[in-house]
């Protein structure tokens, strides 16, 4: 602490009030990790232009750099980067996702915020409404289409071939059978065979192999209208914008009985968007409010799921960690895979009241985030989320 400019300390001194607790750490582990990194902070190379690839790495699976809550460090390295963030253009922090997600989440933070004497880190406008999407669908594409021929040509099952490679296969078997009659003639079998599969198997690559969180897609949405349902008295029928050109999505949801209808008004919520449409008494509901109940059941609390301030509707939800930060989700979730039935065990809401998914294999923890800051419920501690 002692190296850091007067600023700084008294910015630190002002969000620890703030906070309520000694922000150079909780436990000894934690002590170290924050000297380490208002060490670095002070040196001030960490957060230079042509250092943030390896700070965006660092902070890629991380929401605070030296613990899992707000510390001195965070605070330090936050002022580090505002000299930088203060010049950089969109075009130049959208390319550090992780390092733009953890300053503008902590310039946002109710604790530095509060520490307004120093007027020398205001607030930078951070672009994220028009951040590119991560399209990751577009890095594996031309892989398909390289593999394609290739996987035709070794036999692949006509389920798992897609069109063009069909085309690509029945080319190199045309050749063969200008030589061989025999051959061009099983080639045609395949062909017709191979194209009644392809209109019968359209089941997506993306989804193979074991179920992800981050196949799930979650958005922020807003309820613009709701009702009850005319054909079932536990029903609400509501209108939700989450932000396509298309308009509101009609959802259903069964919350009559735990919260009031003006409640639900023009509330905030978050929505699993890509479900199969399912039909619910008669009304198709495309997409699922995502509540939280109290772990003693539904009739001790359930709550709405709540986005973080400073969200919008049509604002992407993801879990935090490198894997599924940037991972695109499914058009839509086979209802056969089960894939949300599996991955839905690991919600939980924490002692912080943040929404997250645990590992059940590793028991590692990962927060439920968008751009601007954590997905929370206002009471629920230790809740199931569905």
């Amino acid at each position: 602490m002692d190296s850091l400019p007067p600023a700084l300390k008294a910015l630190i001194t002002s969000a620890g009030i703030s906070a309520g607790y000694d922000l150079q750490g909780k436990i000894e582990s934690d002590q170290d990790s924050v000297a380490e990194w208002l060490t670095k902070a002070a040196q001030g190379d960490v957060a230079k232009e042509d250092a943030l690839k390896d700070l965006n790495r660092e902070l890629t699976p991380k929401t605070y750099i030296a613990a899992n809550y707000l510390t001195a460090a965070d605070i330090a390295l936050y002022a580090a980067l505002h000299p930088t963030y203060a010049k950089l253009q969109p075009p130049q922090y959208y390319t550090y996702t992780a390092v733009t997600r953890y300053f503008n989440h902590l310039q946002h933070h109710k604790a530095v915020r509060s520490a307004e004497e120093s007027k020398e880190f205001p607030v930078i406008e951070i672009d994220i409404a028009n951040a590119p999407p991560i399209d990751r669908t577009a890095e594996v594409a031309p892989k398909k289409k390289k593999e394609a021929p290739a996987a035709a040509a070794a036999s692949t099952p006509a389920e798992a071939t897609p069109a063009k490679a069909e085309a690509a296969a029945e080319g190199q078997e045309g050749k063969t059978a200008k030589k061989e009659k025999k051959k061009g003639k099983e080639t045609a079998g395949g062909e017709a065979g191979g194209k009644k599969a392809a209109k019968a198997a359209p089941a997506p690559a993306e989804d193979a192999g074991p179920p992800k969180p981050s196949m799930i897609q979650l958005l922020v949405g807003k309820i613009v209208d709701i009702k009850r349902h005319p054909d079932a008295d536990g029903l609400y029928v509501e209108q939700i914008d989450v932000g396509e050109e298309t308009g509101p999505r009609t959802v259903i949801s069964g919350l009559v009985n735990y919260i009031p209808i003006e409640k639900l008004q023009n509330k905030e919520v978050i929505v699993v968007a890509n479900l199969k449409p399912a039909n619910m008494r008669g009304i198709k509901s495309h997409a699922m409010l995502l509540c939280a109940t109290h772990k003693d059941g539904k009739e001790v609390g359930l709550e709405t799921v709540e986005a973080p301030a400073g969200s919008k509707p049509g604002d992407k939800v993801y879990f935090e960690g490198e894997e599924y930060e940037s991972a695109t989700p499914l058009g839509q979730l086979n209802p056969k895979k089960k894939i949300f039935e599996t991955i839905q065990p690991g919600f939980t809401t924490l002692d912080t009241k943040e929404a997250a998914w645990i590992n059940p294999e590793t028991k590692s923890v990962h927060r439920l985030r968008t751009q601007a800051g954590f997905l929370t419920t206002p009471t629920l501690v230790g809740a199931s989320l569905s």
